[in-house]
């Protein structure tokens, strides 16, 4: 059963950079996910079967990886169990880490729920720093340390991270008369979102019939909040986020943009936010790597091509994952072997290239897949190099157990009813009676 916590009272954090949007699936990819097993647990024909528990579409399977990993390692096959969403997936993994049964050889964790996990259920999981291969300086140091205890254990591998840029549409912009070459969009807004807000009431001035300048408020306040060393704890283990100065100043600088008109009524990842993308309906979004794929997706064909990436004001990051292997696994040691590989810098450039799951392995970075990498979405523009650029910038950010729920009662119970006539303050009161409530459950 999930812990309960109360806000005057301290939770285990670690520092770690995040940046949890409302409604988030999968900070690596979208929520596509086959909903089962690809095959049923046991040995299959003398092989040694290696189970894995996943959520969302990650691209392991999509990117050839476990057919190479069993082309390499003949007597091994591999079998993965996708849950779509990991607001699905993650209750019943904590649930069987708590119990210490049922679970597969290799575990995925959101970095939505690895403060909780690393904090309250690591002696359910192999310290992954001390298995035959690893080396800690392969990862973004703020990366590793994600996963990593007080004591110095650390319970799982990166996967991707989510490096903050802004995907914009370069049609868009020239109609409002705004620059469309990335390097100059980057330079409007640089160093401050405030700018961001600026740019946003020029395009409002000539912006195409029918169109915001961005999707959500929800997706702009993530973003900002992203990129903020101190966000909803301290170092300590304290909530702070009614207190702490620099989400108020988040909250109501995205309750400006919603007053002004720039940001869409709309919640991310719902029908409707979608059928917002398929219809061209605003001009720019903050966008991971990952954002790409989500926007592929639901954009209709004649978009390819018309979107561009941008510097981001501010470094920040908006998702990732951890492969963990249980202890009480059946095939232990096999399942470390397999995660050091599947996470191994030349794997995570692989994926990027198939994916969009940006590296947490930086010497990854300037290998091919990354630094020609291209998006069908963004044309011949190079976007390897703008995200690695903001993963190295991204800071070191305290992460909470339960930042997910604070982050989602700012956006769904907060800032998005500006957007519906309330008031920055109503909007706020809101929130926050909504978020203690919850973290008192």
């Amino acid at each position: 059963m999930r812990a309960r916590i109360r806000t005057a009272r301290k939770a285990m954090v670690v520092a770690a950079v995040a940046s949890l949007g409302a409604g988030l699936l999968a900070g690596c990819a979208d929520d596509g996910g086959n909903g089962g097993s690809d095959s049923s647990d046991g040995d299959s024909g003398g092989k040694t079967t290696i189970s894995v528990g996943l959520f969302g579409t990650m691209g392991f399977k999509e990117a050839g990886l476990y057919a190479e990993y069993e082309k390499l390692n003949p007597k091994i096959k591999i079998e993965q169990n996708v849950v779509e969403r990991n607001e699905n997936y993650y209750p019943a993994l904590l649930n069987h880490l708590t119990t210490n049964s049922g679970l597969l050889d290799v575990q995925a964790v959101e970095v939505a729920n690895i403060a909780e996990v690393t904090a309250t259920q690591a002696d359910k999981l192999e310290d992954m720093s001390k298995a035959p291969g690893v080396d800690k300086s392969k990862w973004l140091p703020w990366k590793w340390q994600q996963a990593t205890t007080k004591d110095g254990k650390t319970i799982g591998l990166g996967t991707d991270v989510g490096p903050m840029a802004i995907c914009y549409r370069t049609d868009l912009f020239k109609q409002a008369g705004l620059p469309t070459d990335p390097a100059e969009v980057g330079k409007l807004w640089a160093g401050d979102w405030a700018k961001l807000v600026d740019v946003g009431e020029r395009y409002k001035s000539k912006a195409p019939k029918g169109t915001f300048f961005m999707d959500s408020p929800g997706g702009l306040i993530n973003a900002i909040l992203g990129s903020e060393k101190e966000k909803f704890y301290d170092s300590s283990g304290e909530v702070i986020y009614k207190t702490n100065p620099a989400v108020k100043a988040a909250f109501d600088l995205t309750a400006e943009a919603a007053e002004k008109g720039l940001v869409q009524s709309q919640t991310q990842f719902q029908p409707s936010w979608n059928s917002t993308i398929a219809n061209s309906k605003f001009a720019a979004i903050a966008c991971p790597p990952w954002m790409l794929g989500t926007i592929k997706g639901n954009a209709k064909p004649d978009a390819a091509g018309k979107w561009a990436v941008a510097v981001a004001p501010k470094g920040g990051n908006w998702g990732g994952t951890f492969l963990t292997v249980p202890k009480s696994g059946k095939n232990v040691k096999e399942a470390q072997k397999f995660v050091t590989w599947l996470t191994a810098p030349e794997q995570q450039a692989k994926l990027f290239k198939v994916q969009a799951s940006f590296p947490s392995a930086p010497s990854a970075y300037t290998m091919p897949e990354v630094t020609g990498a291209t998006n069908e979405m963004t044309g011949d523009q190079k976007i390897g190099p703008i995200f690695a650029e903001a993963a190295k910038a991204a800071p070191v950010q305290v992460i909470g157990p339960k930042d997910q729920i604070i982050m989602q009662g700012l956006s769904d119970n907060g800032v998005i009813l500006v957007t519906k006539g309330k008031s920055a303050k109503e909007a706020w009161d809101s929130a926050v009676k909504t978020i203690d409530n919850k973290l008192d459950q």
